[in-house]
């Protein structure tokens, strides 16, 4: 064979094996990310809506049929108790835009890599990609040396300060969202702002009117309108978004409050979601993950209550919106999921490799990202 003859052979057989084999290409990414915590929300609300049990031993034996929550949303079937506890979520979010994970009942789980199964660790591997059980193992206001993806991404997208934010009701976040001070813009618990937006001075102001039970956590209200002023004003490329309440009245034995704090994020979460669906910068160009610190107790008993003494405490939900992902609905007998994995994830959702800071972090969640070819 000469050597005309070989090229062409070499040349047909490239072509061949291009047409041939299926090409994969990089999976697309969104231009912003958005993340949601709820503190401390079970799964057992979140994929069955009212628990009767603990309604019932939460009632002070007045009979659970005349109480106004169990009016607002008992219904005879999980599935149905669950979207008329969360409507927005249920039956528009997930049924057409997202999916989630950690209904164990369909053989999905999530759990947290730590042991501890209480906030502070909890956002820490939420953010940070590791578990700290050596260092983290209190809720005190302390900075730790450890990045996080809130760090990272903001030195990766050279962003400035008001374009990675976080908004929280509990005031330790100030602490756990970054090892640096004064980095990007977080405002949490009972906090002012030094921003001379009107509606944000309002807000700030409003608040040490409106005191909760609770001496380091603020009401969600809050939370939620200085982050949707702050999101109006300077569009953060990076948003997180902290709510307490379920947490707190769940401390409380309040199970009504409970239940009213997740029917409230609900209309938050509409609010935000058609807000994003007509704004040009995240219309179809965002990535949201949804999810919690920490479990809590199964039963009536303890459902109040999470640590590592308690059983359930370390099972918790994801929710996943984003264009780039196609999945619907609820997960269904797959590997479990890590709480370290939601970094990585984040990131990955904007084509960025966590890992390369944090080479221990937990890898992104590749169900996410399997891509059809």
């Amino acid at each position: 064979m000469n050597l005309t003859s070989s090229r062409l052979t070499w040349n047909l057989l490239a072509y061949l094996s291009l047409v041939t084999t299926p090409l994969i290409a990089q999976p697309p990414t969104v231009d912003n990310v958005i993340l949601i915590t709820l503190d401390g929300a079970r799964t057992q609300e979140i994929f069955g809506g009212l628990d009767i049990d603990v309604l019932q031993s939460s009632s002070n034996n007045v009979p659970v049929e005349t109480t106004a929550v169990y009016q607002q949303y008992w219904a005879s079937t999980p599935e149905a108790r669950r979207r008329q506890l969360m409507p927005f979520f249920w039956g528009t979010l997930m049924a057409n835009y997202g999916s989630i994970a950690g209904n164990r009942t369909r053989g999905s789980v999530v759990e947290l890599t730590n042991t501890q199964r209480f906030s502070y660790p909890g956002y820490s591997e939420m953010l940070t990609g590791e578990s700290h059980d050596d260092v983290i193992t209190s809720n005190e206001n302390r900075r730790y040396s450890f990045p996080t993806v809130l760090d990272f991404l903001k030195n990766e997208m050279s962003l400035d300060r008001e374009r990675v934010a976080v908004f929280a009701a509990w005031e330790t976040f100030r602490w756990i969202v970054s090892n640096k001070v004064d980095t990007f813009t977080v405002n949490a618990g009972y906090q002012s702002s030094d921003d001379p937006n009107p509606t944000i001075q309002t807000l700030t102001n409003q608040q040490f009117e409106t005191l909760t039970p609770w001496d380091s956590v603020r009401h969600d209200f809050y939370t939620f309108r200085l982050a949707m002023a702050h999101l109006a004003a300077y569009k953060p490329r990076v948003l997180y978004l902290a709510l307490g309440e379920t947490d707190d009245w769940a401390h409380n034995g309040r199970y009504d409050r409970t239940l009213q704090a997740l029917n409230q994020f609900d209309d938050y979460l509409q609010e935000l979601w058609e807000w994003l669906e007509a704004d040009s910068q995240y219309r179809n160009r965002t990535g949201i993950i949804i999810t919690v610190d920490h479990g809590r107790g199964n039963t009536a008993a303890d459902w109040t209550d999470h640590g590592n003494a308690t059983e359930g405490a370390q099972y918790i939900w994801m929710a996943f919106v984003s264009p780039t992902v196609s999945l619907r609905g609820e997960w269904s007998d797959h590997e479990p999921i890590r709480q370290n994995q939601v970094a990585a994830t984040l990131a990955h959702f904007l084509g960025f490799n966590f890992r390369t800071q944090t080479p221990t972090a937990g890898p992104p969640i590749e169900t996410l990202f399997v891509q059809e070819h």
